[in-house]
């Protein structure tokens, strides 16, 4: 079948529209049929100049594009479709094994991407998302209820790449101290985005023993090693058409990294013992509170998964930079676990308010639900005030680290080492023990460790 009209109108009503543009005659054909399938209406056209045309004079849902074209790049197109229409999804074909051009294209703006040759499958299932996009205007609540809360410049500077990095289906690195937010700001990117009524699936990369990680990942064949009494899916495949969280990304060994960068650009897994790959729709979102670009110079994560993980970065501010926020935020907690325990939300003092304003919070809002939730249930009265946050002991530290001319982080790293210090005593030195008596991971605590020169 050829195409004597790439731009005809197929008279399917409102049938939504697709841009193809691309300057290769097949390749429009074969988009064209494919679109036509799924009930939309192509118009095609190969060339910059006549893209350009188009979108003057029509309305689009998506448009999709080759990198290269005769007059000019296709990123010159997702940047021109960023300025003038927004709201429009953009995907890009690129050539096979080509990662530089596909990340360039997330940086720039597209969707998402789809190398050749085409694989028909993958194609059906990015239009699907594209299209499911919500409106401008149709976006999720990002400051109510399990919302991100906060009046600050650095909330609202958050709220805003949140809103438009749910429009993409580019990965996420978001980094930010523990405690600050980074789940809350993945699940948000999930929600207000077009994999919103598939799963989201949260990963602690530090919690998973190495020798488990890829089948953990991939998931394994029945027989595929002692213990596979049957066929398993991996997190990849739970997570197939939803977002994948990968928090704590850098405790991934080298090893594992190799694997998962793989299956990010191939967008392909195979599980444990199968002989062949199956195809795997997943959005990646990582977070860690650790420096990424320290350990790639480190020789301690690969660059080009970095590279691939962090086409957007998104940082979240910590509660001390964001000290306008607390009262609101404490009032807020105080009311969800008040409400939990069937009870009254008490008021708080002034006094307390100023407290809480005044105090480093290392822990970031995990500390706050803390000393909030502590409060509550100790108060000796019907309202909470600066004794019952029990915060004298960290102020007293704080000023005594200040008057020595340190910084918080000085005073972290010393309360750090002191408790692995600890650990290591009663444990007889035996690290593995530590790190079970600290509640974290052998490879984190040797990471520590190294941090703070502790390994000498």
């Amino acid at each position: 079948m050829s195409l004597k009209n790439e731009r005809r109108t197929r008279g399917r009503g409102e049938a939504k529209r697709v841009l193809v543009v691309d300057d290769e005659a097949d390749i429009r054909e074969l988009l064209d049929l494919t679109l036509a399938r799924m009930g939309l209406q192509a118009d095609c056209v190969g060339s910059l100049a006549e893209a350009r045309r188009m979108l003057t004079g029509q309305r689009y849902q998506l448009c999709l594009t080759d990198m290269r074209l005769p007059d000019g790049e296709g990123l010159e197109l997702v940047r021109h479709i960023a300025d003038t229409v927004p709201d429009l999804p953009v995907a890009v074909i690129t050539a096979h094994g080509s990662a530089e051009n596909a990340v360039s294209a997330l940086k720039a703006g597209a969707f998402d991407y789809i190398a050749k040759p085409v694989s028909l499958d993958q194609l059906r299932g990015m239009v699907k998302s594209a299209l499911e996009l919500p409106g401008p205007d149709s976006g999720g609540d990002l400051c109510g209820e399990g919302g991100l809360l906060g009046e600050s410049t650095a909330i609202e500077q958050v709220r805003g790449l949140i809103d438009r990095v749910a429009r993409s289906q580019a990965p996420v690195h978001i980094s930010g101290e523990s405690g600050s937010g980074k789940e809350l700001a993945a699940r948000l990117i999930h929600t207000l985005g077009a994999r919103r009524d598939h799963a989201f699936v949260p990963v602690n990369c530090g919690a998973i023993p190495e020798n488990l990680m890829e089948s953990e990942f991939f998931g394994y064949r029945k027989g595929a090693f002692t213990g596979a009494s049957e066929d398993r899916e991996g997190f990849f495949q739970v997570a197939d058409g939803g977002t994948l969280f990968l928090d704590e990304v850098a405790e991934l060994p080298l090893t594992m990294q190799v694997k998962l960068l793989r299956a990010i650009q191939e967008k392909r897994v195979r599980k444990v013992g199968a002989t062949g790959e199956e195809a795997v729709d997943v959005r990646v979102i990582c977070a860690t509170h650790q420096d990424l670009k320290v350990l790639v110079e480190q020789g301690r994560f690969r660059q080009d998964l970095f590279y691939r993980l962090n086409v957007i970065e998104l940082r979240m501010p910590a509660l001390r930079e964001c000290r306008e926020d607390i009262p609101m935020l404490a009032r807020h907690i105080l009311d969800r676990l008040a409400r939990a325990a069937e009870a009254k939300s008490p008021p708080l003092t002034a006094a307390a308010l100023a407290a809480l304003q005044g105090y480093p919070f290392p822990g970031n809002v995990r500390e706050l639900e803390n000393v909030m939730e502590r409060a509550l249930a100790l108060m000796a009265g019907d309202h909470i005030d600066v004794a019952d946050l029990n915060l004298v002991p960290f102020q007293l530290a704080g000023v005594a680290v200040a008057a020595a001319g340190g910084t918080l982080q000085d005073h972290l790293d010393q309360v750090e080492r002191q408790a692995i210090l600890d650990a290591l005593k009663q444990s007889n030195n035996n690290r593995t023990a530590a790190s079970r008596l600290l509640g974290v991971t052998f490879r984190s605590l040797r990471y520590r460790m190294a941090r703070l020169g502790m390994n000498e």
